[in-house]
């Protein structure tokens, strides 16, 4: 419940910055209206990237950019969630083995469960069902240290699937947006009768920038998506080992 509540917390603070964005383009494009044409052009050569991007944004129009927008939106919320997630996920495997063995040296598996209590992270937890089995064997031990690891990669990963769709309708609404602006664009043809650059140039114009604008969406989720992934395969293989070497010390434990 609290990562739903942060996911919409994120997207609450992504909504809200989106919409004074498109408050101050809405009010630039009025003022620009007013302007000639000849200092359009020459105040086109010195906008920044932010504010050309701005503009394109509104060029593009309000339909399927706004859907771009929202799949911008719900990727970064969750791409933002599990990079602070898997930030917390992570431990220093190293030292927590040595405060495990201590533990266990000195005060058997009572004081060493007893360590991992206060102790957060995936690794922490793993090797505390691992030791709640103790009692039973190692082999009862070394199941429960795999069968919650597992469960544990699967909170790990969880959402990431959402951010692989986010990656994927991107591109395809701006697409959908491209054909549906050059449909738009032949109809003006076929109802003035004539190939008029002037008529058509504007739709296909539009057209074209929903494509932009869903492949550049579709780059920065991307990006995201690579580290998250790259995040995970690492706090995996720290588990991995780490549940090797805590099953080496309950068999050295237990004789």
């Amino acid at each position: 419940m609290k990562k739903v509540f942060t996911i919409l917390t994120i997207v609450g603070m992504l909504l809200f910055v989106t919409a004074n964005v498109q408050a101050q383009t809405g009010e630039k494009a009025k003022t620009e209206k007013k302007v000639d044409q000849a200092k359009k052009t020459d105040d086109a050569k010195n906008l920044s990237f932010h504010q050309i991007l701005k503009k394109r944004f509104v060029e593009g129009g309000p339909a399927f950019m706004g859907i771009v927008l929202l799949t911008l939106i719900l990727g970064l919320a969750i791409a933002i969630e599990r990079i602070f997630y898997l930030a917390f996920a992570d431990t220093n495997t190293d030292k927590l083995l040595e405060e495990v063995e201590g533990a266990l040296n000195e005060g058997g598996v009572e004081e060493a469960q007893e360590l991992l209590r206060n102790k957060k992270g995936p690794i922490a937890s793993i090797f505390y069902e691992g030791l709640e089995r103790m009692s039973e064997g190692v082999d009862a031990a070394e199941k429960a240290v795999v069968s919650y690891g597992n469960v544990q990669v699967g909170n790990l990963e969880k959402n990431v699937s959402w951010l692989a769709l986010f990656i994927a309708l991107a591109p395809m609404f701006g697409f959908m947006g491209t054909v549906i602006g050059m449909i738009d664009a032949f109809d003006k043809i076929e109802a003035a009768g004539d190939m008029q650059p002037s008529l058509v140039a504007g739709g296909i114009k539009i057209a074209l920038l929903t494509t932009v604008f869903g492949l550049i969406v579709a780059i920065i989720l991307q990006i995201f998506y690579n580290y998250i992934i790259a995040k995970i395969d690492s706090i995996v293989n720290k588990m991995e080992d780490a549940s090797i070497s805590l099953v080496d010390m309950l068999v050295k434990y237990s004789k």
